[in-house]
């Protein structure tokens, strides 16, 4: 066979290969426990003077 000629008997093996799937995983969601704190941080007015002071 030439370089580049079509083999069908690989044609189907790489179909069958691809048309399966895998369901061997653990598809169940994992549970997270734990807390989640925001910094809030200044306040807008602090915040506004300090972005004036970077912009000038």
């Amino acid at each position: 066979m030439s370089m580049g000629a079509y083999d069908d008997d690989e044609h189907e093996r790489r179909e069958r290969k691809n048309g399966a799937v895998d369901t061997d995983f653990d598809d169940d969601r994992t549970v997270y426990r734990g807390s989640v704190e925001y910094d809030i941080g200044e306040s807008t007015e602090a915040l506004l003077d300090q972005f004036q002071e970077v912009k000038d």
